[in-house]
């Protein structure tokens, strides 16, 4: 079914439609449901101007009004919850539920990010000359969002953008710009205008920002890939970035844990959102005295998981959002055949319209497989069999990619112990996928620079200004 609404750019207050146009598709019917605008370089070019002469004054505006505007947001959200879900469902592919917690995540990170304040630090030297450190905006932010969760990776990057005074360019990934778009709509009054603004674009959009010497600042989430491309055409005007990207997370389990509990939990950990998250558990070391019993366990709540499209009361799992990724899950399941490893769960992939793949699971392959050394970015994890704490810590840690990880035992002390020699940015114990706006959230090795979140979150969009005397 096509939406019979239109879609618009926000560009310096004015809402707008263009001729090119992109199309969007319906992961679960892979049919297209909707048109968009296709950005423009002398667009672009526009609205950058028109951010950067609304930094002058949006720069200066009192915190406290900078707030205010933080608040109606959220609250703007929160009150068009219900669409702008159904509208991540439709183009994203998740389950509606899944999709309306998106949106109120929403509301809790603008209403989150508007109760911070920026440091100032002050003191008088022996001298008597007095010191004053501050932070203070950098100007125009470009906020790269990607596919897999579209409005809260953006409203990650825009709410502490906006607080810290500067002026901000949303980009949506072109498979799922429509709740982006939909909610520059709902904004456009409530912000100056060149304050926020949304564009949508092909992927010529996010080279053009990136390299634009009107640009201060690129926050972007994506692959690690295309992470190294930022910063790449960041890099010959020194604009601030930062990146959070790739993650290919170990989850250690215990051997006195109870199977039954942990193995529903780290399905739930594996496969939320089709396995399209960051921070999913993508490598489960189970130890060697319970991993048959887990694995049974697990493969059963695979086989179990009712999938279909997002908007069908009851489904656990959506389809894979696009072709390109549905192609590389689908390339990573014909390998591991290829190579002779075992399916526990899944390994087929049904015929007919939508991208979707059941969870499938992988039974003890060598750490060197496919499966275990990529990235899969989809509903495919494997199990890996463990007997000594020092070697999984090494096996967990021999990877590229160092975004988060969690342990899992009855004994928490020892569970922190372990998790401590984990080479990431955020450790779970007994949990995963938890995020807090209030907690920094970043990735070590090549899983990110800088942070998001926090009051270190915030600061990532500040320059110091030191004033003496």
């Amino acid at each position: 079914m096509n939406m019979t609404q239109a879609f618009r750019s926000l560009s310096n207050g004015r809402l707008l439609d263009l001729p090119a146009t992109l199309d969007v598709i319906d992961p679960a019917t892979e049919e297209v449901i909707a048109r968009v605008p296709d950005c423009t370089p002398e667009l672009l070019d526009a609205t950058v101007q028109a951010a950067q002469a609304a930094f002058a004054t949006w720069s200066r505006t009192p915190l406290e009004q900078r707030r205010e505007r933080l608040e109606a947001l959220a609250q703007r959200i929160k009150d068009n919850a219900d669409e702008l879900a159904l509208l991540l469902t439709r183009e994203q592919g998740r389950p509606l539920p899944m999709a309306k917690a998106e949106v109120l995540g929403c509301v809790h990170w603008c209403r989150s990010f508007a109760q911070m304040a920026l440091p100032v630090a002050e003191h008088t030297d022996k001298a008597g000359v007095q010191w004053s450190t501050r932070r203070v905006p950098l100007g125009v932010v470009a906020a790269i969002a990607p596919w897999n969760f579209p409005l809260s990776l953006a409203v990650w990057k825009l709410a502490p953008a906006l607080l810290a005074g500067n002026t901000v360019i949303v980009k949506p990934s072109p498979f799922t710009p429509l709740a982006t778009l939909r909610l520059g709509e709902l904004a456009a009054d409530l912000f100056p205008a060149g304050v926020l603004n949304v564009l949508s674009g092909g992927d010529a959009l996010g080279p053009w920002m990136t390299s634009h010497p009107g640009i201060a600042k690129v926050a972007f989430t994506g692959s690690t890939a295309t992470g190294r491309r930022v910063m790449a055409a960041a890099a010959p005007t020194l604009k601030h970035v930062t990146l959070e990207l790739g993650g290919n997370d170990a989850a250690i389990v215990m051997p006195d844990v109870d199977v039954a509990k942990v193995a529903r939990k780290l399905f739930v950990g594996a496969f939320l959102n089709a396995g399209q998250v960051c921070i999913a558990a993508k490598r489960i070391y189970v130890h060697d005295t319970l991993y048959d019993a887990f694995a049974q366990a697990f493969a059963a709540a695979a086989r179990a998981a009712p999938m279909g499209p997002g908007t069908q009361e009851g489904v656990m799992l959506g389809p894979v959002q696009n072709r390109p990724q549905y192609e590389r899950v689908k390339d990573l399941i014909a390998a591991t055949r290829a190579a002779g490893h075992r399916f526990l769960a899944g390994g087929e992939v049904p015929d007919g319209p939508g991208y979707f793949i059941p969870p499938t699971v992988v039974d003890n392959p060598p750490d060197d497989a496919r499966i275990v050394v990529e990235e899969p970015f989809g509903p495919i994890v494997p199990l890996l069999r463990f007997s000594d704490v020092d070697e999984v810590v090494r096996r967990a840690n021999d990877t590229e990619f160092g975004l988060g990880g969690s342990v899992w035992s009855n004994d928490v002390a020892q569970a922190r112990a372990i998790g401590a020699g984990l080479e990431v940015g955020t450790v779970w114990i007994n949990n995963v996928h938890l995020l807090d706006p209030q907690s920094p959230f970043a990735g070590r090795k090549q899983s990110g620079i800088g942070v998001e979140n926090g009051i270190e979150g915030l600061l990532e969009f500040t320059a110091v200004q030191t004033m003496v005397g």
